[in-house]
């Protein structure tokens, strides 16, 4: 633009006022400043852009037909990382300055989001591949559009001195390109080099430098890499925590790996080195293709490939450990997410073995001096670095269910997102949920920020904005955090007071109310009624399967005036409202409101805890619950299962039932499924790890998915419908005498629950005058029922809701009872 141009333009803005352009939403940390100098530049607008603590804020002179242009185009063009969840425009007074500038950054009340930690993008990638870069075989190359977030961020604004990146000056070159509004790494705060950045080490246990006792390495990296390859278990710093890794296909690795972690059978994850590794040992559909390479790049459970079918690469490139996934048909997989890992699986075609960095059951280490003395005796050689983690984040595991990405563990990459609420909760008051006992996230619920006013005021939604945004909105917004563990785990307890205590700094956040799961004994609910006790904060004590059903309705955009929907909740166990241990429920209500309209025929725990860990105990209660003992020995006692249990202390069980001692009253869904397990001889005995009966159950469904479902029968009344498996015990049984495979048995049952608990939707459906399910719960993350149950649900014409922001275990418990304490907290 020349002299002449520029006066003339000036000119026209003195003649008319600017605006001032708030932009709320992931807006920081993800390029969007310089997007917003680049469009006003190229629209030949003047004013200036900052971050502040609300996210960017923007004084804009021009016409307001231009202004409206470069709205739509900022909506339009927003950063890969970004996510506009509106845009609020009013008058500014003031002259217009001569150009458009970037300014320093400004403080105040934090209502901004702190962006996820992202998945390293195909630039950076390309540079560490590149000789002839300056950031060849780099670990630690970032840019705005990838690189560590909420791993390295100690406050707001997202700024390098409010990092972990603090302590590394940039040198001229990363100045440079820091200070450029033109250039990609402009204002990206983890931006360094090997001249100027962190550095990373290859030692032993003793200390030494493996680096330099292979004198064939490259570097730390690649020596680590010779390492794994000659079958030794490697210690890496990553970006929110520590993996242990070995050689996927080398069984002595795996199963050394196994024996010194103390973890029996849970399976590991596996890291490949791109889609076409990945392609050799598992299928790989379309949708599962796009989660492995987004920019969450989380774990996501993939069909192995049938060894048995002709399209089954050479053994060599598909050979994955036994001892990987012992009694699973999938494997869980991710893709390289920083440039460490892309240099260390550069030369691999078979994967890596990437479990998580502790003994069994402990969080995840991120301190170099912890990881030295807890991983001593796992690890053979630890690849360290100085670029400290402020914030454990685990990785993320999906699965593509129905055709939707569904979360079993939102952590890197995805948390801590905003959600923004559906309509409703805009004036809710400032809410804290602490969630529950096991899989704890904890949930701060800001309410709608006050809209902009003056002329041309928008909210709007688009490519980078958020879905569920509508003009003249202002929308609460649910900060989840990443997963945070077993509170039952005395590290992970005192990290999740820790945490409470970070996102109350992070985002400045004062409840008004703290919301906590009804059982007395959790420790979310102790730190809950503390925290209400010390800030003068009301106290909202949710029910554990009414905060479910309300977790799915704002997860699926319900609108708090929409009224009540039918909720199928499944899980494990959750504190009911007439103090016993609830799990296979069907509700009716919303998030004001609810009643539990049916549920599981209930049976007694003998045992307590010790049952959910030994699932033939939950055998024999199902079974004296729903059939005459004495009946079960005449008909089947050749069975094997039946005689199994004949050895087993049933003496002790049936006193523990008659009595109620230690043997509480439950509808577990979860239960139920071990007991189907033991009797297909699944776990029968002991599972290792949380679920493990159901899984593997589930892995035998899913070889025979054509059979015709089991028998349940519907009984009781519209106030209180119980769904008794007892049928379906008795034909499962004539199925075991008459020696049908357990494939089909497992499948059956699958099949025969989902039409049942259709079924009971349904009738609940008429007499409620309803046509919306809601489903929810741990159990529901099963694929063979979800969609199976999904199926028949839409065949009787109903509606479904399920999970897809947030995960349908207790991960997603916290947004629920936030959203309820929002409405109540109101009252």
């Amino acid at each position: 633009m020349s002299e002449q141009q520029a006066t003339a333009r000036l000119a026209l803005h003195d003649a008319t006022q600017g605006e001032l352009i708030r932009v709320r939403g992931l807006v920081q940390g993800v390029g969007f400043r310089p997007t917003v100098w680049r469009l006003a530049r190229e629209a030949e607008l003047v004013g200036d852009v900052c971050n502040d603590a609300e996210g960017v804020l923007i004084r804009l002179w021009g016409s307001s037909a231009e202004i409206d242009a470069f709205c739509q185009r900022l909506m339009l063009e927003c950063p890969p990382l970004g996510r506009i969840d509106g845009i609020e425009r009013r008058l500014c007074a003031g002259a217009a300055p001569a150009t458009f500038t970037i300014v320093a950054s400004g403080g105040g009340h934090v209502t901004t989001g702190v962006v996820p930690d992202a998945a390293t993008c195909a630039a950076c990638a390309a540079e560490i591949r590149d000789p002839a870069d300056r950031r060849f075989r780099y670990p630690f190359t970032n840019c705005t559009h990838c690189g560590p977030r909420l791993s390295i961020v100690r406050s707001i604004p997202y700024d390098r001195a409010n990092t972990s990146m603090a302590p590394f000056k940039m040198c001229p070159a990363c100045a440079a390109e820091y200070r450029d509004p033109a250039d990609r790494r402009f204002h990206a705060q983890p931006n360094a080099c090997p001249e100027c950045g962190p550095r990373v080490w290859l030692g032993g246990a003793d200390g030494a430098d493996l680096t330099a006792a292979d004198p064939e390495a490259l570097d730390a990296v690649d020596a680590a890499s010779r390492l794994l390859a000659r079958g030794a278990i490697v210690a890496i710093k990553g970006i929110g925590g520590f993996h242990l890794a070995c050689d996927a296909t080398n069984e002595e690795a795996v199963a050394a790996l196994r024996a010194r972690k103390r973890r029996a059978a849970k399976p590991f994850a596996l890291m490949a080195r791109d889609l076409e590794a990945v392609r050799a040992f598992c299928r790989v559909d379309p949708a599962e293709a796009e989660l492995l390479e987004s920019a969450v790049a989380p774990i996501v459970l993939l069909d192995r490939l049938d060894s048995s079918a002709s399209n089954v690469p050479a053994p060599e490139t598909a050979a994955i450990a036994d001892a990987v996934a012992p009694g699973q048909s999938g494997l869980g997989v991710m893709l390289p997410y920083s440039p460490l890992h892309h240099l260390l699986l550069q030369d691999w075609s078979r994967p890596l073995v990437m479990t998580s960095g502790n003994l069994s059951d402990e969080p995840q280490c991120i301190d170099n001096e912890d990881a030295l003395q807890r991983l001593a005796g796992i690890a053979d050689a630890w690849l360290l670095n100085d670029r400290a983690i402020v914030n454990r984040v685990d990785d993320s595991v999906a699965r593509v269910m129905g055709g939707q990405r569904r979360w079993l563990r939102r952590a890197r990459g995805a948390a801590p997102a905003p959600l923004a609420l559906p309509e409703g909760f805009a004036q809710a008051p400032p809410v804290l949920a602490l969630g529950g006992e096991l899989k704890n996230t904890v949930c701060l619920l800001t309410p709608g920020a006050s809209q902009g006013t003056g002329q041309g005021a928008t909210h709007g939604a688009s490519q980078g904005a958020n879905p569920g945004a509508r003009p003249g909105a202002s929308r609460a917004q649910a900060t989840l955090s990443q997963h945070l563990g077993d509170l039952e785990e005395a590290r992970t307890a005192r990290e999740f007071e820790q945490t409470v205590a970070l996102y109350r700094q992070l985002f400045e956040h004062e409840p008004e109310v703290i919301a906590v799961d009804q059982h007395p004994d959790y420790r979310s609910s102790m730190l809950g009624r503390r925290l209400a006790a010390d800030l003068g904060a009301r106290l909202i004590e949710v029910q554990h399967h009414a905060a479910h059903l309300a977790s799915v309705l704002a997860d699926a955009g319900w609108a708090a005036d929409a009224g009540p929907a039918l909720g199928l909740m499944l899980d494990g166990l959750g504190y009911g409202s007439d103090g016993t241990l609830w799990g296979g429920e069907l509700l009716v209500g919303d998030y004001r409101h609810w009643a539990r309209s049916g549920h599981l025929q209930p049976f007694r725990l003998p045992g307590g805890e010790r049952a959910i860990r030994e699932p033939w105990r939950c055998l024999y209660a199902q079974l004296v619950a729903g059939l005459d003992w004495p009946e079960v020995l005449r008909r089947w006692g050749n069975v094997e299962a039946i005689a199994a249990l004949e050895m087993k202390p049933l003496e002790r069980l049936d006193a523990m039932i008659a009595k109620g001692l230690n043997a509480p009253v439950t509808t577990s869904a979860g239960r139920l499924f071990d007991a189907v397990a033991a009797a297909l001889g699944i776990c029968r005995d002991g599972i290792a790890y949380e679920a493990q009966a159901a899984i593997e159950l589930e892995t035998l469904a899913r070889r025979a998915l054509d059979e015709a479902g089991y028998p349940f029968v519907l009984a009781g009344d519209e106030d209180a419908w119980r769904l008794d498996p007892a049928p379906m015990w008795a034909a499962l049984l004539d199925d075991l005498a008459a020696g049908i495979s357990a494939e089909r048995i497992a499948a059956r049952f699958h099949l025969g629950l989902a039409e049942a608990l259709a079924e009971l939707a349904a009738r609940a459906a008429q007499v409620h005058g309803i046509e919306t399910v809601a489903l929810s719960g741990g159990v529901l993350q099963n694929r063979t029922l979800f969609e199976a149950l999904t199926a028949a649900l839409r065949a009787r014409a109903l509606r479904v809701l399920s999970h897809t922001q947030v995960p349908a275990n207790d991960g997603g418990l916290a947004l629920g009872q936030a959203a309820i304490a929002a409405l109540a907290g109101r009252s």
